[in-house]
C-alpha cells in the first residue's frame, strides 16, 4: 500500500494510492488518525484503511489525481530525521579515515517539504546540490533492537533528497585545538594535551528550511520485499545525473535500526535516510555539480516501487 499526506482544506489528511500503477489517490475519512499513528499500530488499523479503500471503490467516491493535490511530508511532524552519512561504497576510495560503524547526523524535522512544494534557496546559501536517498520509516519503537529484529520495526520506504550547501559548510567548519587529557599523566586532571582537530556542524547546511523533500508516498514494508535492490535514479531538468543502486549502502537497513537504537530510542514515524546514490550517470555528471542555486529547478528522484518525488526551486 502507497500511503501519504495532502492539505484538504487546510487540513491533513491521509490519502491512499487508488490505482497503482496511476496516479489517482483517494483520502481516506478523517476519522482516522494520521500517518504516524497509523505507523505505531499498523496491524490494527490496516484492515480499517483497506476497507476505507475499498468502500470509496465500489461507492465510485471521487479520487484526486496526484498532480491537484497539495502534498505535505508524509509524516507531517517525525518525532526525528537521523541521516547516514557516507553510506554508500563508492566513497570507500575517497574516505581517507572514519568509523567502521555508521555515522549520523539529525536533520530537523523543519527542513521537511512535501512533493512538488518548492525548495527556496537564498542567496547567502551559496552552492545547493542534491542527494538522493531511500529513507527508512519507523513502524515499532524500540531501543537496543536486535539486528535480526530490526526490520520488523519497519512500517514502510519513501524518497528523501538530502539537500546539501558545501558553501555553508565550509563556512561552519572550525579548525582549531581541541583539549585533550594528557595519556603520559593518567588521572591528573591538570595535564592536557591539544590536537589538531576540524569539526563541523550541519545545523544550516543540512537542516535549512526546505532542505528536506520527502514522499509523496509511503510503501508498507511488505510491498518491499528487498530494500537493498532497489534503483534510485536523480534527475535536474530532465536529464538524469545519477542512478544507482540501495545495494551499494555500505550499511544495511537492518544494521543501521540496530545501531541506532543502541544509544537513540526510535518511535514511530521517525525517519532514518540512509545514504545518497552516488553513481555518476555519465562523464563529468555528478549530484555535486548539480547547484540548485545557479541551475534552478527542477529536481526530481525517483526509486523502484515507491514512485518520484518532484521539486521546484525558487531562487531569492
Amino acid at each position: 500500500m502507497k500511503i501519504g499526506t495532502a492539505a484538504i482544506d487546510g487540513r491533513e489528511r491521509v490519502v491512499v494510492l487508488l490505482d497503482d500503477p496511476g496516479d489517482l489517490a483517494v483520502l481516506l475519512p478523517a476519522t482516522l488518525p494520521g500517518v504516524g499513528e497509523l505507523a505505531a499500530d499498523w496491524p490494527r488499523w490496516r484492515p480499517r484503511v483497506e476497507e476505507a479503500v475499498e468502500r470509496a471503490g465500489a461507492e465510485g467516491v471521487a479520487a484526486e489525481p496526484m498532480d491537484d493535490l497539495t502534498w505535505l511530508p508524509p509524516v507531517p511532524r517525525p518525532g526525528k530525521v537521523v541521516c547516514v552519512a557516507l553510506n554508500n561504497s563508492a566513497n570507500k576510495d575517497r574516505i581517507m579515515s572514519g568509523p567502521e560503524h555508521p555515522a549520523t547526523f539529525p536533520k530537523p524535522t523543519t527542513s521537511l517539504v512535501g512533493h512538488q512544494q518548492p525548495i527556496r534557496i537564498r542567496p547567502e546559501y551559496g552552492r545547493v546540490h542534491p542527494e538522493p536517498e531511500l529513507a527508512v520509516v519507523i513502524g515499532r519503537g524500540g531501543r537496543d533492537i536486535a539486528r535480526e529484529d530490526a526490520l520488523d520495526h519497519v512500517f514502510g520506504y519513501t524518497i528523501i533528497n538530502d539537500l546539501t550547501s558545501p558553501t555553508m559548510r565550509a563556512e561552519d567548519t572550525f579548525h582549531y585545538r581541541a583539549i585533550h587529557p594528557d595519556p603520559e599523566r593518567p588521572g591528573d586532571a591538570t595535564a592536557i594535551r591539544y590536537v589538531d582537530t576540524w569539526v563541523s556542524y550541519p545545523g544550516r547546511y543540512k537542516g535549512a528550511d526546505t532542505f528536506g523533500p520527502i514522499g509523496p508516498w509511503i510503501v508498507t514494508r511488505d510491498e518491499v520485499p528487498d530494500p537493498h535492490d532497489l534503483t534510485i535514479q536523480c534527475t535536474h531538468q530532465g536529464r538524469v545525473v545519477t542512478k544507482d543502486s540501495t545495494a551499494n549502502l555500505k550499511h544495511k537497513v537492518a544494521d543501521v535500526l540496530s545501531f541506532l537504537s543502541s544509544y537513540s530510542t526510535l518511535e514511530p514515524g521517525d525517519i532514518i535516510a540512509m545514504g545518497t546514490a552516488l553513481k555518476p550517470s555519465g562523464a563529468g555528471s555528478a549530484v555535486q555539480n548539480v547547484d540548485l542555486a545557479t541551475l534552478g529547478g527542477p529536481i526530481s528522484v525517483s526509486i523502484t516501487g515507491i514512485g518520484e518525488l518532484s521539486n521546484p526551486v525558487e531562487l531569492g
